[in-house]
C-alpha cells in the first residue's frame, strides 16, 4: 500500500514541478522502449513482467508465488529474473536456494526459492545476463520479470501490472490520504505517469470481497481509456509453519494457543495484521511493524523481551529463522487467492462486465505462447 510522506504533501507546490520533469523523462524512456531503442535482449521463450506504477506493497510477490505454484502443478518449469532487494551476490548471477544467506540474495527470492524447489529463481542487477546463462545452461519453460514494468531492457510479452486500491478509488476511504493516482515521484508514490498503463496487458488488485463493488466502479472510471482485463485478489492464510525445528510441517491455527507477538517487514502490514487475525481468530498482543526488507539481525533482544510466541510472515521467516530466538517461533503462509474479474469487449474496447477467473486467463494466454 503506498502512502505519501507527510512532507510530500507540505511541499507539493515545490515538488509538482519536478514531478512533472519527472513524468517527461518516464514518457521518453516509455517511448524508447516502444521504439525497441532500450531493450538489449529478448527472451526466445514467453517473458512476463509482475510490476507495477506505484512503489508500496501491492502484492507482487504473492502474484508471482501464485504464478509458480500455478507453474509446479502443470510440469512447468518457470524462471524468475530479479535484482533481490539489498541482495549483494558475490558471484553473479546468483540461484537463490535453500541454504543461500539472505544477505546474498534477498529475502523474496529466497522465499520463492524455498516454497518452490522446481523454479529457477535468478538474482542477478542485471537481468538479461542471467536470463542469457539459463538460455545457455537450462533454459526454462517461461521467464518472470519480478518488479519488471521499469525494467525496458529487457523485452517481454506481457505486462501484469499490480495497481494500489487506495490510488483507485475515486473518494479515499476512510481514515485514508487521498489518492495518489497520477501524482508522480517526487510529489507522489507514481514512478511513471499514468500514460505507462498503455503498456499493460492485464490490471491486478489486492482488495478484499466487500470492497469489489464499489472499487470495480472506480477502476472502470480510472481506467476508460487503457482498459484491459482486470482482477482482483486476496490474501489468504493456509497454515503455520515452525522456525526452530527441523522440519517445516504445517500445523494449524492450534499450535498457537495464547497471546502471541507479531512481527512483519513488508510493504502493507495492515493486511498481513488482518490476515494473521483471521487465521488465528484474535489479533496479536503485540505488534511489531518494520519496514520493508528488514534485517532483523539486532532486534533479538526485543523479539524475545515479550516472552511471547512469534508469528512472522512467510517472507520475513527467512532472516528470523537465523536468530535462534529463545520463543517458540512460526511462520504464517498465506496465498494470493483470486476471486473477481472485470473483461474487456474486444469491438467496444470498453469494460464489459465479469470476466474468467485469473486462472482460467492465465492458463489461455500462457498455452498460446507455449504453442
Amino acid at each position: 500500500m503506498a502512502e505519501r510522506h507527510p512532507l510530500q504533501n507540505i511541499l507539493a507546490p515545490l515538488l509538482l514541478p519536478l514531478s512533472l520533469l519527472y513524468g517527461m523523462g518516464g514518457r521518453l524512456r516509455r517511448r524508447l522502449a516502444r521504439s525497441g531503442a532500450l531493450r538489449s535482449w529478448k527472451p526466445p521463450r514467453p517473458c512476463v513482467s509482475v510490476g507495477n506504477v506505484s512503489w508500496g506493497g501491492t502484492g507482487k510477490t504473492p502474484v508471482t508465488d501464485w504464478i509458480l505454484e500455478r507453474a509446479s502443478r502443470r510440469g512447468l518449469r518457470a524462471a524468475v529474473l530479479t535484482r533481490g532487494y539489498g541482495a549483494h551476490p558475490s558471484s553473479p548471477p546468483l540461484r537463490a536456494l535453500p541454504g543461500v544467506p539472505v544477505s546474498e540474495c534477498g529475502d523474496e527470492p529466497l522465499m520463492l526459492a524455498t516454497k518452490h524447489p522446481d523454479a529457477v529463481i535468478m538474482v542477478d542487477p542485471d537481468r538479461n545476463r542471467a536470463g542469457r546463462r539459463l538460455e545457455q545452461n537450462s533454459p526454462p519453460d517461461f521467464y518472470l520479470l519480478d518488479d519488471g514494468f521499469q525494467h525496458l531492457s529487457t523485452g517481454r510479452d506481457l505486462d501484469l501490472v499490480l495497481l494500489d486500491k487506495d490510488d483507485v478509488r475515486l473518494r479515499p476511504a476512510p481514515g485514508r490520504p487521498p489518492s495518489n493516482w497520477n501524482r508522480v515521484i517526487p510529489a507522489g508514490t507514481w514512478r511513471e505517469p499514468e500514460s505507462a498503463l498503455d503498456d499493460a496487458g492485464a490490471y491486478l488488485i489486492k482488495a478484499e470481497p466487500e470492497e469489489w463493488p464499489s472499487l470495480a466502479q472506480d477502476l472502470k472510471t480510472r481506467l476508460q481509456e487503457r482498459p484491459r482485463p482486470t482482477f482482483a485478489f486476496r490474501m489468504a492464510p493456509r497454515c503455520l509453519r515452525p522456525l526452530n525445528a527441523k522440519t517445516s510441517t504445517a500445523l494449524s491455527s492450534d499450535a498457537v494457543a495464547g497471546p502471541y507477538l507479531f512481527v512483519c517487514g513488508i510493504g502493507d502490514p495492515s493486511q498481513a495484521l488482518r490476515t494473521v487475525t483471521e487465521f488465528l481468530g484474535r489479533a496479536p498482543e503485540r505488534t511489531l511493524a518494520f519496514s520493508d526488507h528488514h534485517d532483523f539481525r539486532g532486534e533479538k533482544t526485543t523479539l524475545e523481551a515479550d516472552n511471547l510466541p512469534l508469528v512472522c510472515t512467510d517472507k520475513d521467516a527467512v532472516k528470523l529463522s537465523a536468530l535462534d530466538l529463545a520463543v517458540p517461533c512460526f511462520s504464517l503462509e498465506a496465498s494470493a487467492v483470486f476471486f473477481a474479474s472485470l473483461s474487456v469487449d474486444e469491438r467496444s474496447g470498453r469494460f464489459h462486465g465479469d470476466g474468467p477467473d485469473f486462472g482460467t486467463w492465465w492458463d489461455a494466454w500462457l498455452n498460446r505462447h507455449l504453442a
